[in-house]
């Protein structure tokens, strides 16, 4: 069986391009996602709050990004939907985790 010699630089470059996947936003990444599995009837309600968590190099963290402190800030006495949202730059450099919350 001959070896072709491009099918070796051909493998490390699937190899690499494999390895690389995870890495997507890891320059950058600014995702929201709902915190609620029945999207077609949610209604919002009249008021927004939003509360956050903050993380540098994954050393230092600090705030508060739960749903009572998102209803607090907007003050939503009844909660009826919520969303996530995850920014970071540069991976862990920095991250901020928010939760929004809608309701009246």
């Amino acid at each position: 069986m001959k070896i072709d010699r491009k099918t070796p630089s051909a493998l490390v470059a699937v190899a690499a391009s494999l390895a690389l996947l995870p890495l997507g936003g890891c320059l950058y990444s600014n995702v929201k996602l709902p915190l609620d599995s029945n999207l077609e009837t949610t209604d919002l309600g009249s008021k927004v709050g939003k509360s956050d968590a903050h993380s540098v190099l994954g050393l230092v963290a600090w705030g508060d990004a739960g749903t009572q402190a998102a209803a607090k800030e907007g003050e939503i006495e009844t909660i009826k939907h919520a969303d996530q949202q995850h920014f970071s730059i540069l991976g862990l450099v920095y991250a901020r985790y928010r939760t929004i919350v809608y309701g009246d």
